[in-house]
């Protein structure tokens, strides 16, 4: 069910585009060679959805560690529900609140009220960064507080009682306790992002564009199959080749880790 799509789409992207749209069956790299004229979305995505992710961490980690480390346990549950509770909404009409909020008669009408002159916030890569940090949050969120709620609270009391300062503890246990959960959120978010069609599509109006918005062009409005298998083909060995690198990096600090604990 993974592998054999993925052949067609392999197949589909040495072929050439049919005179009425869709696929003709050839043997040709030409497809490939074409690459280039994709180049922003491809700049586009690979410059915003790594930003996105490390945006959605720099929020969700505070966020996480305040529910599972500070909250009062009888607020808890209901405190992660309102985490969660923005995806009982479909993406769609998030995605128009945010096109009110970042219109002209949103927050640029506040920001030009106040006397700081007119901005444009709405289609433009700030609105797409805004779009897709506010709707992958909860999935950064979630794996951080779940590493977090299952670290043993004994080893700060030990930290601290062997005169650690707060800031030491959190570097030298917590930190590296909980980055199983970051590494799962990081790649969780990163790899839906490098997918994302729907809130460039919204937010950045027509003018900035993810691969995801590429494809959908390519198969569904221009039917250049041959084409758009190409570029997917493309978007996965990008994904495989980070992804591998990302992995490999997390076992290396973690067998640094375990390391540094034997000693």
């Amino acid at each position: 069910m993974l592998v054999l799509p993925l052949c067609f789409v392999l197949v589909f992207s040495f072929g050439e585009r049919a005179p009425a749209g869709g696929y003709v069956p050839a043997f040709t790299f030409a497809q490939y060679a074409n690459l280039p004229a994709r180049a922003t979305a491809f700049k586009n995505t690979l410059m915003l959805a790594p930003l996105g992710t490390l945006l959605s961490l720099l929020i969700a980690y505070p966020l996480a560690y305040f529910l599972a480390m500070r909250a009062d346990p009888k607020w808890r549950t209901l405190l992660l529900i309102l985490v969660i509770v923005p995806f009982w909404t479909s993406i769609l009409i998030r995605s128009y609140a945010w096109i009110f909020i970042l219109g002209g008669q949103g927050l640029p009408a506040v920001i030009d009220w106040l006397g700081f002159g007119q901005v444009r916030l709405i289609n433009t890569p700030f609105a797409v960064l805004t779009g897709i940090v506010y709707g992958y949050l909860p999935l950064m969120v979630l794996p951080v507080y779940v590493s977090l709620e299952r670290l043993d609270k004994r080893l700060l009391e030990a930290s601290a009682d062997l005169g650690a300062p707060p800031m030491r503890s959190f570097l030298q246990v917590t930190l590296p306790l909980s980055l199983p959960g970051v590494a799962t959120g990081c790649m969780l978010v990163f790899i839906l992002l490098m997918g994302e069609f729907l809130i460039p599509a919204m937010l950045g109006g027509g003018k900035v564009f993810f691969i995801g918005n590429a494809l959908v062009d390519l198969f569904l409005q221009s039917r250049n199959w041959a084409f758009g298998a190409a570029v997917a083909v493309t978007l996965v060995v990008i994904m495989l080749v980070t992804v591998s690198m990302y992995m490999w990096l997390m076992r290396r600090i973690g067998g640094q880790r375990d390391d540094v604990a034997m000693m």
